[in-house]
């Protein structure tokens, strides 16, 4: 009898259990409590997985830190605030406190914590899932250059389901979900979003969810790939250099024409700034782009490269590569050192062996030998392309003289298009914040940057559900997508073109500029080999007389 009592008592031991766990579980000291300890494990947990890894840790972000300070402060040069948010960094011109007015998605969000928040977690999320973007339908057009090579653009044509869809889709959707017009108030026609991927190739779901976005939005989006990624053929030996605008050049002149009443705006995300912001600074005032952005930007691309990357980003990038390389490897055997590239263990020896003529290669043919590719033209290029391209016909010299003329700053003071660039301090792909070419932001007033503490790699993942200051419920914004980075990109292009539109208007001259440009006489041409390695910047209290004498207008000179 008693051996049949204790049996029932052990029955029913496990459904006792869960109810004094239930019960205790509706205290909220009990709750805090297990909500601690699960955290406390689970970080210490997460903590051995990255010492495995091999990944950088920060001990800052553990779940049981409380954060102080607001998340919607910002800091302008001189400011003299502190901020324990997003900090917007950059010379204080008239755009800046527009932008500080009128774009609120620069200041309400706040940036999930740990574990959605971990920079490992978000930047693995944005290279390998994400939400929405499967659901969108593209159609590929392959572009012809002049070299012979081709890149190709896919359009995004919409939603499988049916949602949105062409004029109809932008006729609906006329006004912006933030509160103000739409882009397309700048002009009658949609605007045009031109995305930039990793250097890489290839669309990660960060960029489709982007795309997503910017269509329910009714931008017309397009996707530029580089010659021989995302399935791209490679018809020539020319390979794409990191930083080299060329091909980049030509696609920015075919979508104009094809759309030359459209607003035009360029994102990029991760390495794939280095030819945007290449592109910019070569251009100048010619540009046909009225506004960019670049997320988790690259800004320095040497140092980039020689940078010490953790193990498993490096080995994912590399083997990326690689894959692409021997896809062609028959073809491109004559003129590369492929065994080279394909055996090397870091992403700086991989573009060093296929850039530099300092390695060994065997003699130069070309994909389509023949007698027209003689020895006298490099890599089998006509002599009409080859100086058209002028030294970016040859191979680098070597290291250095490869970032010469490809470094994505070089030509910074040439830029005459307002570009943010958004960027988080915990990026585990990017070299530390404190490299930073701080100078740059406070001086020129183009070029604005949003550093958070939070974000990694193209991640900036939101917290949650959260009352917006526009009446909008977190759910809705949920619905929009996670990623704060792309809600504040899309909105920074709308008050970007709404304060233009009125600099056009009015013809006002802004008080805000350490060097006086006008708008009948185009900026001068000066080269730099490096523009982090010429500093010309004074600090900011000897440059307040300048500040005030300056006259700068955001007009731009169309006679390059």
């Amino acid at each position: 009898m008693a051996s049949l009592v204790w049996d029932y008592v052990f029955c029913l031991l496990p459904s006792v259990l869960l109810l004094l766990v239930s019960l205790g579980l509706r205290w909220p000291r009990v709750r805090c409590w297990t909500r601690l300890a699960v955290s406390a494990a689970g970080w210490r947990l997460w903590v051995l997985i990255c010492l495995i890894l091999e990944l950088p840790l920060d001990k800052n972000i553990r779940p049981w830190n409380e954060e102080a300070g607001s998340p919607g402060e910002y800091i302008l040069p001189g400011s003299g605030q502190a901020s324990g948010g997003p900090r917007l960094i950059c010379k204080p011109t008239a755009l800046a406190k527009y932008l500080l007015r009128h774009c609120g998605s620069l200041a309400w969000p706040r940036l999930a914590s740990w574990p959605r928040g971990d920079p490992h977690l978000q930047t693995l999320s944005s290279l390998l899932w994400g939400q929405h973007g499967d659901t969108l339908q593209f159609t590929r057009e392959n572009l012809l250059l002049r070299d012979g090579g081709i890149v190709a653009l896919d359009w995004a044509m919409g939603t499988r389901l049916g949602e949105f869809g062409g004029r109809k889709r932008w006729e609906g959707r006329k006004e912006h979900s933030s509160g103000g017009n739409a882009l397309g108030c700048f002009t009658t026609t949609p605007p045009v979003l031109l995305l930039i991927p990793e250097s890489w190739g290839g669309m990660t779901p960060h960029l489709k969810v982007l795309c997503h976005q910017a269509v329910r939005q009714g931008f017309n989006v397009v996707v530029f790939h580089t010659r021989g990624t995302a399935g791209c053929p490679l018809t020539t030996v020319r390979l794409t250099e990191f930083g080299d605008p060329a091909d980049l050049e030509q696609v920015v002149a075919y979508v104009h024409s094809r759309h030359p009443s459209s607003v035009m705006v360029a994102a990029s995300e991760g390495s794939g700034s280095g030819t945007l912001l290449s592109y910019l600074g070569e251009s100048g005032s010619s540009s046909c782009l009225k506004a960019a952005a670049a997320i988790s930007p690259v800004l320095q691309g040497q140092l980039w490269f020689e940078t010490a990357m953790p193990p498993v980003y490096r080995w994912r990038a590399l083997i990326h590569r690689k894959l692409q390389l021997s896809r062609y490897e028959s073809s491109l055997r004559g003129v590369l050192d492929v065994d080279r590239a394909l055996s090397c263990s870091s992403l700086r020896d991989f573009e060093e062996t296929l850039s530099c003529s300092s390695a060994p290669r065997p003699p130069k043919t070309s994909l389509n030998s023949g007698p027209s590719s003689g020895s006298d033209s490099p890599r089998g290029l006509a002599p009409s392309v080859v100086w058209a391209l002028g030294e970016r016909a040859y191979p680098a010299k070597d290291w250095d003289n490869y970032w010469e003329r490809n470094e994505p700053l070089r030509d910074a003071d040439e830029v005459a298009v307002p570009v943010l660039c958004i960027r988080s301090r915990d990026d585990p792909l990017l070299p530390p914040a404190t490299t930073l070419p701080l100078p740059l932001f406070q001086s020129n007033p183009y070029f604005l940057l949003v550093l958070t503490d939070r974000g990694g790699h193209c991640g900036f993942t939101l917290e949650g559900p959260k009352e917006t200051e526009e009446g909008r419920t977190g759910n809705e914004s949920e619905e929009e997508g996670c990623n704060w980075s792309h809600i504040a990109v899309l909105e920074y292009f709308r008050v970007v073109a709404d304060f233009l539109k009125g600099e056009e208007k009015d013809g006002e001259y802004i008080q805000a500029g350490q060097r006086s440009r006008t708008s009948n006489m185009a900026p001068s041409r000066r080269r730099r080999a490096n523009m982090m390695r010429r500093q010309r910047l004074q600090p900011t209290e000897e440059r307040s007389g300048d500040e005030e004498d300056g006259n700068f207008t955001w007009k731009r000179s169309y006679t390059r």
